[in-house]
């Protein structure tokens, strides 16, 4: 979830709202890449969630990385929520989970030593108090009622709301984990093909980076619970966005978009105020019934923005939000893949002549079959081990173009961050098959062994 957008002044045109996302463009030299990545802290000696307070609890987390490494805090109220440094920041999901928004940064070799730093601060921390971080997409065991709720009024509000909308929607807020990645575009043009492949290709992101078979302490029946979730949540606000795919899209489509999603607050004073259900169009027009004759900021709207869940979502970048939260090396296998995909011309049209003839309804098979099946999953024809062994193998050409070397030069480009994916595509076995097959071998049913083998 995001932390309240800052540094909008007052909306005086709607045109503004478009110039907002059109003030991302940035020239390709300029480009960057953004990786995002949640985690579920639970305590060793018990394996329960992290609570907000205590001797072993989220706070002294986040104390105990502002005080060993230099992250300064961020407060709600009286409540630290986070922790900002060098254009990074820390944030809270609303069952504890602790997410790094990494900066923005050139390339794949410089994310990956940034989530790599990250994970270690947190397990110094985490193992001065007994505790554990591990990467999934779904919490394989505690029970809804067993997660905390993080002292955040944006969570308070919305957890009631999400009961009315949907039906597992507070199972995505407090009992889901993803890596998503953020890239730029450099026009209008650019953003629509982007994004036109981003939401075709979410679905193979999806099957590749399924990691979520197991709830409530047995499988699920999917391969991606948190997928699965997100198919059953707020219809308003999610899904594969077929008009994003018809002519004349942009960014005052977008717009529109945005504008008929019902609102949740507006953020003021360092208080969330209930605007739930409530419209951003009366607002612009003064009649918005929780600030009655008050008009928008660009920060108002940026917020907003942030209340959209989309499998691909526009900002002033574009985000990536369709892959489980998984182990180190799926954390930077992720930015590999798109950063392939879409920072080089020729694979960004390789892959739109890819995914260009699939159908509106093609896409959505697609979404679901990655959810039950991952990489064994199919819709009207369309194998999903087929399309991503076509993108990843497309995301290589794109890396090798680019040919942004790491390691002091000894590494050539940032292609072997696709390994993982590779083996994947190879194999046809993604996270979640090998999880089910040691919960059906090794393990003999006991998910508590998760927690030893699979944290960071």
């Amino acid at each position: 979830m995001s932390i309240p957008q800052q540094g909008g002044g007052p909306i005086e045109r709607r045109e503004q709202l478009a110039e907002y996302i059109s003030s991302g463009e940035k020239t390709r030299d300029d480009w960057r890449i953004g990786t995002e990545h949640e985690k579920f802290g639970y305590c060793k000696d018990d394996l329960l969630p992290l609570p907000y307070d205590g001797e072993r609890s989220i706070k002294v987390m986040l104390e105990g990385l502002q005080q060993r490494f230099g992250w300064d805090p961020v407060f709600e109220q009286d409540k630290i929520v986070g922790l900002q440094r060098n254009g990074a920041n820390v944030s809270l999901e609303p069952g504890g989970q602790l997410e790094l928004s990494g900066a923005p940064l050139e390339t794949i070799h410089q994310t990956c030593d940034e989530v790599n730093q990250h994970l270690a601060e947190v397990r110094e921390v985490a193992e001065h108090i007994g505790a554990g971080f591990i990467g999934l997409g779904a919490a394989p065991i505690w029970r809804e009622d067993q997660m905390p709720m993080m002292p955040k009024g944006r969570y308070a509000l919305m957890t009631p709301y999400m009961k009315t909308v949907g039906t597992l929607g507070t199972q995505m807020m407090y009992r889901t984990c993803t890596v998503q990645v953020n890239l730029d575009f450099a026009s209008e043009a650019d953003m629509v093909q982007k994004l036109r492949v981003s939401l075709a290709l979410q679905p193979v992101a999806t099957a590749l980076f399924a990691n979520s078979p197991f709830l409530d302490g047995k499988p699920n029946g999917y391969k991606s619970w948190r997928a699965h979730i997100w198919q059953n949540l707020d219809p308003a606000r999610t899904g594969m966005l077929p008009f994003a795919f018809e002519d004349g899209f942009g960014y005052e489509r977008w717009v529109d978009y945005v504008l008929d999603v019902p609102m949740y607050f507006v953020y003021r004073d360092g208080k969330y105020i209930n605007a739930l259900g409530q419209s951003f169009r009366d607002f612009l027009k003064g009649e918005l019934p929780a600030l009655p004759g008050e008009l928008p900021t660009l920060s108002d709207w940026a917020d907003h923005m942030t209340t959209v869940f989309p499998e691909a979502r526009v900002k002033k970048f574009i985000e990536m939000r369709g892959a489980d939260g998984g182990p180190w090396r799926r954390l930077c296998a992720l930015p590999a893949l798109w950063v392939g995909l879409l920072y080089d011309q020729s694979s960004l049209d390789a892959t739109w002549d890819l995914v260009k003839g699939l159908t509106a309804e093609t896409r959505e098979g697609l979404r679901r079959a990655a959810a039950k099946d991952a990489l064994q999953g199919e819709a009207d024809g369309v194998k999903l081990h087929d399309l991503a062994r076509e993108a990843v193998n497309i995301a290589e050409a794109g890396l090798k173009s680019r040919a942004r070397a790491g390691a002091g030069g000894l590494v050539p480009d940032e292609t072997h961050f696709l390994n993982a994916l590779k083996e994947s595509v190879e194999t046809g076995i993604t996270p979640a098959d090998e999880l089910l097959a040691k919960y059906h071998g090794e393990w003999h049913g006991d998910l508590n062994r998760i927690y030893a083998e699979y944290s960071y």
